[in-house]
């Protein structure tokens, strides 16, 4: 059996003190003494190293090359970032200084387009610049720093939320499958669709969770299989073509996936594949669940045909852990994401409820409430 510990997250979410969290969860961001370290998630599962990022650019490039990934790590991280890559500008005027923070949040800003909380957090980051007060470039230094943290809190508070509001979803001998890593190495704790699986584990629930692996890099081999085994969960294995067999034999009864964006009508961008999952899932009769925190959710985008969609290089696809597996002059296309339509979702998890049909009057509905609170 795993180790478990109560977890406080003091002065921020003392209504979820009691949760379970394995003490041996991986740590995808760290922010120490104020010197930022990325979990290299390319290494896993062979090596658990932690980087430090000492500019903006190595950050840009984390980000770029999955070094750090996952919608709510990659806000988080770049938050973290923005902090990073001014922290030697301090000797500008207080104007070259403003200037600097927003060119360095744009440049940060477009490493990857598709995941939302990219934009959101450098926005929220830029805002708060914007808003303060500070006479000196030292004091909004410390106070671009305190904003980041309260991302990173917050990011806590949301993965919290979602393992609350999705546990009761899983019942006794469930088999569950999902698809790429949204797992606690994609967010600060516990993750999105993992949170729910690691809160019913800690209450003795016993069920089975099969992971795709996810082409063309593996995140649920890597990554999803890795921490789950860690922490002592009931996971299998699976090539993403083998998901449709399992569905048709029986094994399946609930599929749980994280996203990189909610768009206002309720259609859903996650990594490459998905979208295939939630035909099969609707075929079979299967729910089809989406976890997603309120700052993952985008009400500028109107519909997922207004999402950008990432393409990758095709080297991704020809070339497996270092090896090559096709003709070298072979032509490839490689997306990093697809998107799938709001019909084929039965509900999304947030951090506050389980969000249902019709989602355009819901979802407007949810974040109307979050302004609020």
């Amino acid at each position: 059996m795993p180790r478990y510990k109560l977890v406080q997250i003091q002065g921020i979410i003392k209504v979820y003190d009691n949760i379970l969290i394995p003490d041996d969860l991986p740590k995808s961001i760290e922010w120490k003494e104020g010197r930022l370290y990325f979990l290299d998630q390319t290494l896993l599962p062979h090596h658990t190293i932690m980087e430090e990022q000492e500019s903006a650019e190595q950050v840009y490039n984390s980000i770029k090359q999955l070094k750090v990934r996952g919608a709510p790590a990659i806000g988080v991280g770049a938050a973290y970032g923005l902090c990073v890559g001014v922290k030697n500008d301090l000797a500008l005027s207080m104007a070259d200084f403003k200037t600097r923070i927003k060119k360095q949040a744009d440049y940060l800003n477009s490493a990857r387009p598709t995941a939302v909380n990219l934009h959101w957090a450098m926005q929220r980051m830029v805002s708060h610049m914007e808003k303060s007060k500070a006479t000196s470039t030292s004091d909004l230094y410390d106070e671009m720093v305190t904003e980041a943290q309260l991302i990173h809190n917050e990011d806590k508070k949301l993965s919290i939320g979602m393992a609350e509001t999705g546990q009761h979803l899983i019942k006794e001998g469930m088999g569950i499958m999902t698809h790429c890593n949204a797992g606690s190495l994609a967010t600060s704790i516990l993750g999105t669709a993992t949170a729910p699986l690691y809160l019913a584990h800690s209450k003795g629930l016993n069920f089975k969770v099969y992971a795709n692996e996810t082409r063309p890099l593996l995140q649920g081999a890597r990554l999803t299989a890795w921490e789950l085994q860690q922490s002592g969960i009931d996971v299998t294995l699976l090539t993403d073509n083998m998901a449709a067999h399992m569905m048709a034999t029986g094994h399946i009864d609930m599929v749980i996936v994280g996203t990189d964006r909610v768009v206002a009508n309720g259609d859903v961008a996650n990594k490459i594949g998905t979208l295939g999952v939630a035909i099969l899932a609707k075929y079979y009769d299967i729910p089809f669940y989406v976890a997603c925190p309120s700052s993952t959710i985008d009400l500028a985008t109107k519909t997922g045909k207004d999402i950008p969609i990432e393409e990758r290089s095709g080297e991704e696809v020809k070339v497996i852990m270092g090896k090559t597996i096709a003709p070298a002059n072979i032509q490839t296309r490689c997306p990093a994401f697809d998107v799938t339509p709001h019909s084929l979702v039965t509900g999304i998890v947030t951090e506050t409820k389980l969000i249902q049909a019709p989602y355009g009057e819901n979802i407007k509905l949810f974040m109307e409430l979050k302004e609020k609170t």
